[in-house]
């Protein structure tokens, strides 16, 4: 099945390029996946920021909580859509801006010392 929502890749890409830290990459992840999951579901299935982890280091770069894979209705739709693969993604887009932030400290301290 094809999902058909409004992308929201542009608007994730701008917003992780803009984050300074590590952190503000997986909030910015963690939102974009839950406005993402709320629209699929017309609001029906109800996501948490810790609902989808960003793992960087992990080969799927995500991970979902025993909560929202057992929610009514979401194991179907995950399984039988391309759902898994617009947050895999996003969390590929996240991860990359991770690596970067860490080869390259010096922003993060910058806006440490602000």
């Amino acid at each position: 099945m094809v999902l058909q929502v409004p992308s929201a890749r542009p608007c994730l890409r701008q917003r992780i390029n803009k984050a300074e830290s590590v952190e503000d990459v997986r909030k910015v992840f963690a939102y974009t996946t839950r406005i993402l999951v709320e629209k699929i579901f017309s609001g029906e299935v109800k996501i948490r920021d810790d609902d989808v982890s960003l793992e960087p280091s992990e080969k799927s770069r995500f991970s979902l909580s025993d909560r929202l894979s057992s929610t009514k209705g979401f194991r179907s739709t995950w399984d039988n859509s391309d759902l898994p693969r617009m947050v895999g993604r996003f969390a590929e887009t996240a991860a990359r801006r991770i690596r970067h932030l860490e080869k390259h400290p010096e922003k993060t301290d910058a806006k440490i010392r602000m």
